[in-house]
């Protein structure tokens, strides 16, 4: 299926359960925590330098960004967690706000993909491993992205790879991407993985 990249739009950003899309096209939903570089993986993919804004303060939006892509699907762009400099009332409304979107899931005939993007020089968080956890237990079906590929040397790329290819809470067979949004190491890839698994 051919995409038409110039026709995508921020259709919609969401604080609350009520303000979530009521129609049933796919959802590609970006889980990661602050600074993992969500915004920069959906402007590269999209090959677009601002649709997706960086946030100068890493944690302080708490909306959910819904890009319609050509009318065919969405990127969800949900926000990043584990930052520790939130207050606790943030991070409570935070974890509303996702549990809401990933819990109506079950409401929607549309299919719900996760890509999880994990920072290959940082490896798994706490918060990582939490998330990676939910979605096993829930049985969704996600990918691993691993970002910022191109700030380690071989030997450091390839020890981050191994940890993550043989890591306890990432499910057999997962696809896992490395990725640099400096160089667009792993864009064809990632787009073959999202060709299969949203517009198949």
């Amino acid at each position: 299926m051919a995409l038409n990249l110039q026709n995508v739009k921020l259709e919609i950003t969401a604080g609350m359960l009520s303000q979530f899309p009521k129609n049933d096209l796919p959802h590609l939903v970006f889980s990661g925590r602050s600074n993992v570089g969500k915004s920069s993986l959906i402007n590269t993919l999209l090959g677009r330098n601002k649709l997706a804004r960086v946030s100068s303060a890493p944690g302080k939006t708490i909306t959910i960004n819904f890009y319609n892509v050509d009318n065919s699907f969405y990127f969800v762009d949900l926000p990043g967690y584990g930052f520790a400099k939130r207050p606790p009332k943030e991070r409570a409304v935070w974890q509303k706000l996702v549990n809401d979107y990933m819990m109506s899931a079950g409401n929607r005939r549309s299919p719900m993909f996760v890509m999880q993007l994990v920072d290959m020089k940082v490896g798994t968080t706490a918060d990582d491993c939490m998330m990676l956890d939910w979605l096993n237990q829930t049985e969704t079906d996600y990918m691993i992205v691993a970002t910022k590929s191109d700030k380690l040397n071989k030997g450091d790329f390839k020890k981050s790879l191994d940890n993550l290819l043989n890591h306890e809470l990432i499910r057999e067979n997962t696809t896992i991407i490395p990725f640099s949004a400096l160089k667009g190491d792993g864009k064809q890839e990632i787009w073959s993985e999202i060709n299969s698994v949203i517009l198949k």
